[in-house]
């Protein structure tokens, strides 16, 4: 068995280091192709001899019989084509025999391309999988042969032609097949590169489809793993859940389907639960043990919700809101935030005893209470009440309390505090954890330059003492920024999930020594962490710039780091892929600004490309995802070159760093990109500084078109959910006026003129020389489609070269697959028809006509 492992990896890596790539005009011919092992086909017996005779069963039907197509390393027979171009190929001993040819093929731009298939033969053609040519009929030699033919479009994607030839019983004519591919007439500057096993280039569905971990969740003892994955089948996803054994490396897929209601590990026994629902809105509370799957009814008649356990496992608690009014067709605004057409239902605080069936209703009023979280002893709750304050920035405070369980006595622990969101328990529940902003309780973790503005979205670590209220800050001098938190189960360790620069790592944060020591990491960013509750066993899931999300177990003592899943392993391997390299450079501040370029999958060093330049430019950095909404792997594999920058602003810096964001609005971060894709230019010499794009989305949407007001640096430039009017956003979008805390702290309309309108692209429309694509969701709520439709209509008035593309019915992201890929293509195909010079992808996309 080892031995026949070891051949078939053998035989795997020898076919994938054949790669070939030819590069031809029309007319050309196949040199080379692989096959499958011919195999003999037998008629079925006819058990009516009468019809037999009528309508035998031939071999054109024989054709029509099923046969899996492999693949591309189980094509194992190589063939060279004769000084004709034909392929001698393989034949069985006696009877009818059928044989599968194939190929990759791909252009190096948008065109159709005829193939053509001679033989003498039967055959069926087939392009990625489907069937789109049969020829039936087998003639005597190759001077007679017939052809069947096809049409592809062989880019963006690449093609995977295979054809299925039946050589009939008793041919007399030699097995042969000739393969020709010429492009359209129109396209006859079109380069097809032909290969017939390999890597191939990466393509937008690889970045879409697939199976990839989502989270992981261990055991309370630490001896398994709840990992959730998405499957990503196109038009729908599933996201089934797998159970994984550290000991033994057993896996067990749980929930196919996500078919367990709140499926999660109690907090202290070793056992799985979820709700599976009875009647009404009841359900029973099922555990599994982990070991036999063995699946038992802990309690009927609990209320079917997204419940939390409480860590003594006595109780559920969970949050239930009033029923939803109905939504009027006249109907009056209550809130700045009320756009919806009826005031937001309030939510209260449940616990359901499991004991004795009681539930009881924890909290109740004109004010939502958000539950944060429970005591390990289960006698207290932690919960925040949140009060609008729309006439002073931050425009909401919150209050938060703890409330003992026995009594229904509250303690005050903060009262309308601006600036923190979360807090937690220390497991002996003298001290809570708060997250919030640079400015919270008083300012005591402030750490920003004189004149500075702290950036709320910089989130930071505060404890505080239950008994006296003192709070100490943690991370005063710590610059990543915080996204998550959790207490180890003894109280002396807090884990943090953070944003490092433009990594995501986890820090543990040893409370009586007051030091963060940062977790090896396999990867550049975690997106999802966990810690035992009771064992030093931590589950992570995450991914990097070349490879997409795997899974890990940590051993925090033994510091051993094991691989649990790689779901995209296999897929990953069929993919071409130049390595993504750092670039960094100072700024003219003498800031380091940190970057990073991806090269096409072919990159020649003495070639000139063309360049996209991609950013963000608000809070965030672009973190150094594999796919994503914007998958640069699939840029690069278009024949471009792109560079990726942290502008000036964005957190996981420092707060000085991230400070620079608050009322500038693109002062220093478009000086940043400016300055950087100079530098980048005269650094690489493989750039065509002349055919240099851009694109950004949301903030960094507005960050295109604010860029070509300043420069016309950019020969093509593109804005995904751009804000044109700084005012109009602010304004308009559901959360402009809410993130102008933090982008435009204490500047209005009316008192800061130089911010909202001359920072505005709107105001400065006429500076703008560059070609310019605007697109966006019709239903965007974050930022309005109109920020689009103003800068198309100025521009359009001005004579400028501009496009607007909408997604109809899409929100802030293009969730729906079909409309997703036409996004996508409408911003690749857009950079091919300004950088390269070939608008035919854009024009059989969009009439050219205006």
């Amino acid at each position: 068995m080892k031995k026949n492992l070891m051949m078939r990896k053998m035989q795997v890596a020898l076919l994938l280091a054949s790669y070939v790539t030819v590069g031809f005009a029309q007319g050309e011919t196949l040199k080379k192709i692989v096959a499958t092992t011919p195999l003999e086909v037998r008629a079925p017996l006819m058990v009516d001899p009468a019809k037999d005779a009528k309508d035998p069963f031939g071999a054109d039907k024989l054709l029509k019989l099923g046969l899996t197509i492999p693949e591309q390393t189980g094509f194992t027979q190589k063939y060279d084509a004769d000084a004709d171009g034909f392929f001698q190929v393989g034949k069985v001993a006696q009877g009818a025999s059928v044989q599968l040819f194939a190929f990759y093929v791909r252009g190096d731009r948008y065109g159709n391309v005829k193939v053509t298939v001679t033989t003498p033969d039967l055959a069926e053609l087939f392009v990625n999988g489907k069937s789109v040519a049969t020829k039936t009929t087998s003639e005597d030699g190759r001077k007679e042969a017939k052809e069947l033919s096809t049409t592809l479009t062989p880019y963006p994607e690449t093609d995977r032609v295979v054809v299925k030839l039946l050589r009939p019983a008793g041919a007399k004519a030699e097995p042969v097949i000739k393969v020709a591919l010429e492009p359209d007439s129109t396209e006859k500057d079109m380069k097809l590169s032909t290969w017939e096993s390999g890597k191939r280039p990466i393509e937008l569905n690889d970045a879409i489809k697939g199976k990839r971990v989502y989270d992981t969740k261990v055991s309370p003892k630490g001896n398994y793993v709840l990992m959730t994955y998405t499957y990503n089948h196109g038009e729908t996803s599933t996201y089934p859940k797998e159970l994984y054994s550290i000991k033994t490396g057993r896996r067990v897929t749980i929930a196919p389907n996500n078919d367990k209601h709140a499926l999660g590990w109690m907090p202290r026994s070793e056992r799985l639960f979820y709700l599976s629902k009875d009647d009404g809105n009841v359900a029973n509370l099922i555990t599994i043990d982990p070991e036999t799957l063995e699946e038992k009814v802990m309690a009927r008649n609990v209320p079917y919700e997204w419940v939390t356990f409480s860590p003594d496992e006595k109780a559920l608690f969970y949050s239930k809101g009033d029923e939803p009014k109905k939504t009027e067709d006249v109907y009056r605004m209550q809130t700045v935030t009320d756009r919806s057409g009826g005031a937001v239902p309030l939510t209260f605080i449940y616990r359901y005893d499991l004991g004795t069936g009681l539930t009881t209703q924890l909290t109740f009023g004109d004010r939502t209470a958000t539950l944060n979280d429970i005591a390990h002893d289960g006698q207290s709750i932690l919960f925040t009440i949140t009060d609008e304050t729309i006439t002073e920035q931050p425009f909401t405070v919150n209050s938060h309390y703890r409330l003992d369980l026995r009594t229904m006595r509250v303690d005050t622990l903060c009262a309308r505090e601006a600036h923190t969101t979360e807090a937690l328990f220390s497991p002996d529940g003298r001290k809570v954890l708060f997250l919030g902003d640079p400015e919270a309780f008083g300012r005591i973790g402030l750490n920003v330059g004189q004149g500075q503005t702290p950036n709320s979205f910089d989130v930071q670590a505060y404890l505080m003492d239950v008994a006296t209220k003192k709070v100490e800050p943690l991370t005063r001098d710590f610059n990543p920024s915080i996204s998550k938190a959790k207490w180890s189960g003894d109280g002396r360790t807090i884990y943090f999930e953070v944003a490092d620069e433009d990594h995501v790592y986890v820090y543990a944060y040893d409370v009586a020594a007051k030091k963060f020591n940062r977790l090896p990491s396999e990867e550049d960013v975690v997106n999802a962490f966990d810690v035992a509750n009771q064992a030093p066993v931590m589950a992570y899931s995450g991914e990097g710039l070349m490879n997409s999300t795997r899974a890990y177990v940590y051993d925090l003592n033994t510091k051993k780091t094991t691989r649990i899943a790689d779901p995209y392993a296999e897929h990953l391997a069929q993919l071409k892929l130049q390595p993504v390299k750092d670039w960094n450079f100072t700024n003219s501040d003498g800031q380091e600004i940190k970057g990073f370029y991806y090269l096409p999958p072919d990159f020649d060093p003495n070639k000139k490309y063309p360049m996209i330049v991609f950013y963000y430019g608000g809070t965030l950095p672009n973190a150094r995802y594999f796919g994503g909404r914007y998958p640069m792997h699939v840029y690069a594999s278009l024949g471009y070159v792109v560079y990726e920058l942290q502008p000036s602003g964005a957190i996981g810096f420092g707060q000085k760093f991230s400070a620079l964001h608050v009322n500038a609005w693109g002062k220093r971060s478009s000086d940043d990109i400016i300055e950087g894709t100079r530098k980048f230019i005269a650094d690489h010499p493989f750039v065509d500084g002349k055919k240099v794009g851009c694109i950004g989305a949301s903030y960094g949407g507005f960050m295109t078109m604010h860029l070509q007001t300043r420069t016309d640096l950019f020969a093509a430039a593109v804005a995904h959910a751009g804000i044109s009017s700084i005012a109009g956003y602010w304004g308009e979008g559901h959360w402009g006026y809410s993130y102008s805390t933090a982008a435009s702290a204490g500047s209005y309309p009316w008192n800061n003129k130089a911010l909202y309108v001359d920072q505005s692209p709107l105001f400065n429309a006429d500076k703008i020389n560059t070609p310019i694509l605007l697109i966006n969701g019709t239903s965007d709520t974050n930022v309005p489609p109109g920020q689009s439709v103003q800068m198309y209509v100025a521009l359009k008035i001005l004579g400028k070269p501009v496009e607007l593309v909408q997604v109809k019915g899409e929100d802030h992201f293009i969730m729906d697959y079909n409309k997703r890929v036409k996004w996508t293509r409408s911003i690749l195909a857009f950079f091919d028809r300004w950088l390269k010079g070939q608008p035919a992808w854009w024009n059989s996309m969009y009439d050219p006509k205006p």
